[in-house]
């Protein structure tokens, strides 16, 4: 698929992007911007100061979309809808909150209902590879997931099971009521302008900033939560915004893998940053630590065929440049604070 199939949409039509103030969000609502999508809403919860990007040129709305009012101001004449909000963050977060992130079945069912009753005409929903059953999983050596694999269903505890039930509400919406829904499967996305500490981060920005502390403060170490054997694959988020915007264009129905299929242990995660920054540091592993399935990596079996297309980001260059601007961030936020205390 062409780039300019991906953007054939009418460009003043009302686009709206929900999560639009984290990661993935962020970097869609500019990349609709570039393209020249004249009407684009951005929303999300947070407070716009605490959004990872802003593009003044768009409607921004600040709106707790587990409310069924919010979601219907959000889609209100709206065209095409891509939900990407939900409360998760990396293993971290997900293994310790299940209760929180079973919540944002809410946020999807009040979007859905919203675009139904709105009349949207597509609707972009943001899965994830935690609906992957556990049990194919346990090894290190993992065989790529398959779009299959995701039945008979035990997925990622709280998580897992709400982007699945999610993703059966998607389909049922489009047979019962006939609203066009498009579902990705993401896998592991990272890059610029999205979380690196606090607790939501996921291994590539975590791995960046332990790395870029140890070299700022000059202890040379690193702690790594599991044994570093476990592995993953990690898709940049250039390949992410090409994939959703690809796979709401086409006419694929049923939930589609998106990520890479480069397969590294967090050890190998490690090996690279470490080469990006010129230093290697002394490893401590935390065994207790959250560590999420043993191995994960996606099968792109399917999308090449139905795409032609598929994540072709390599690791190394994508952490590059994930590495340097996480780096700049912690040495802007330490600038700042030096200059408060002066």
């Amino acid at each position: 698929m062409s780039l300019q199939q991906v953007t054939q949409a009418n460009k003043d039509d009302l686009v709206v992007v929900t999560g639009a103030g984290g990661f993935i969000g962020g970097h869609l609502v500019s990349e609709l911007v570039r393209d020249g999508f004249r009407r684009v809403r951005a929303v999300d919860v947070k407070p716009l100061e605490d959004w990872y990007q802003i593009a003044p040129s768009v409607e921004n709305q600040v709106a707790d979309l587990r409310e069924i009012s919010a979601a219907r101001a959000a889609v209100k004449n709206a065209r095409h809808v891509f939900n990407l909000a939900a409360d998760m963050g990396g293993m971290g977060y997900i293994e310790t909150h299940r209760a929180e992130c079973m919540l944002s079945v809410l946020i999807n069912t009040n979007m859905l209902l919203a675009a139904r009753d709105a009349g949207v005409q597509r609707f972009f929903y943001s899965s994830s590879a935690c609906v992957y059953a556990a049990e194919k999983q346990i090894s290190a050596e993992v065989v790529p997931l398959k779009e299959e694999d995701a039945y008979p269903a035990m997925p990622e505890d709280g998580y897992g099971w709400e982007k699945l039930f999610s993703e059966r509400m998607c389909r049922h919406f489009r047979e019962d009521f006939g609203l066009q829904t498009r579902i990705a499967r993401y896998h592991n996305v990272y890059g610029p302008h999205g979380t690196y500490d606090g607790g939501r981060e996921k291994a590539p920005a975590a791995i960046c900033r332990k790395v870029i502390l140890a070299q700022l403060s000059r202890k040379n170490e690193i702690e790594i939560w599991g044994d570093g054997k476990q592995t993953r694959s990690f898709m940049y988020i250039d390949d992410c915004l090409y994939g959703t915007r690809a796979i709401m264009a086409s006419d694929i129905l049923d939930p589609l893998n998106l990520g890479s299929d480069e397969l590294v242990s967090i050890n190998q995660l490690v090996d690279i940053v470490e080469s990006i920054a010129g230093i290697k540091l002394k490893r401590t592993y935390l065994l207790d630590a959250p560590k999420g399935v043993r191995g994960r990596n996606s099968d792109n079996t399917l999308i090449k065929q139905r795409l032609g297309w598929a994540p072709s980001v390599a690791l190394l260059s994508g952490l590059e440049q994930t590495f340097r601007w996480i780096y700049d961030e912690i040495r802007k936020t330490s600038d700042e604070r030096r200059k408060a205390y002066r």
